[in-house]
């Protein structure tokens, strides 16, 4: 399994979870976990995604993405599990 962690934060507004998660299956991507929160109209959301079948490579999925989020008006992260882990160690 080829695991990245994706994370997009910002300002909250109608289609959010529906942009990521529709160019995610277009581009053959499984979510395994998702997790996403609103606090006072900001919103913040973290999922774990499957890359093994995506159609494209991880550096095409990242800039497509931070695109799409450039788009909406959110920020969108992508990041290698173990790039994320090794980040997150203490």
């Amino acid at each position: 399994m080829n695991k990245t962690i994706i994370t997009v934060v910002g300002k909250d507004t109608v289609g959010i979870i529906a942009k990521i998660c529709t160019y995610l299956a277009s581009n053959q991507v499984n979510i395994l976990d998702i997790s996403q929160t609103i606090v006072q109209g900001f919103f913040n959301m973290m999922m774990i995604v499957d890359i093994n079948d995506a159609t494209k490579p991880f550096g095409e999925l990242s800039d497509e993405l931070e695109q799409i989020g450039d788009e909406i008006g959110v920020k969108v992260k992508c990041q290698r599990e173990e790039i994320f882990t090794s980040m997150h160690r203490i």
